[in-house]
């Protein structure tokens, strides 16, 4: 029997339109997609069990790095104007037509000292901020836990000696803190390097 004899009872009924077979219950629709692809790619797995660890930095992550760039930036800021605060309280002590005036002398002679020790403590803070912020891309655990006390150290600090310059330190910090705190920041921190 053939597929165009009458009497083949598997073939097409005779007189009628052949309709296009549709795929049964329990078969994938593949909704503009390659035939064979219906099914969805299963999750990468790790040699180790569990999921793959991230091959690119998560988005979270990437913005903790910018914003501790941004920090760094806005202590070099900080210490020019500190800096230059000192340098004239310096120039006004040694100013002759302010000799006279004991009290401001004694004012001078403490804050210079003070803002001098400001300045050297914003450099170290600066340069602490600028390593870790290298540390992002090939940085361990150890990196993500120096960062979330670094992070949570500049947020106290920005609430208290500096409340409204500090500010922004402060909300950018507990950014940071929450962005390297979180999954993503923990799965970053944790891939094995090989």
């Amino acid at each position: 029997m053939s597929y165009g004899d009458p009497n083949n009872p598997y073939g097409a009924p005779q007189g009628q339109p052949q309709q296009p077979q549709q795929p049964g219950y329990g078969y994938p629709q593949n909704q503009g997609q390659a035939p064979g692809y219906g099914y969805p790619q299963a999750p990468p797995v790790s040699p180790y069990g569990g999921p793959a660890a991230p091959t690119a930095m998560p988005g979270s992550v990437g913005a903790a790095r910018v914003m501790m760039w941004v920090i760094v930036g806005l202590q070099v800021v900080g210490i020019a104007v500190f800096a230059f605060a000192a340098a004239a309280l310096n120039a006004a002590k040694d100013d002759e037509s302010l000799k006279d005036n004991t009290a401001f002398q004694d004012l001078v002679g403490d804050s210079t000292g003070v803002i001098w020790g400001y300045v050297g403590f914003g450099l170290a803070w600066l340069v602490f901020a600028a390593v870790l912020a290298t540390k992002f891309k090939n940085g361990g655990n150890g990196a993500r836990i120096t960062i979330l006390v670094f992070a949570i150290i500049t947020a106290v600090l920005g609430i208290y000696p500096f409340v409204i310059v500090g500010l922004v330190h402060t909300v950018l910090a507990i950014l940071v803190a929450v962005f390297v705190g979180n999954a993503n920041g923990k799965a970053w921190f944790n891939r094995p390097r090989y």
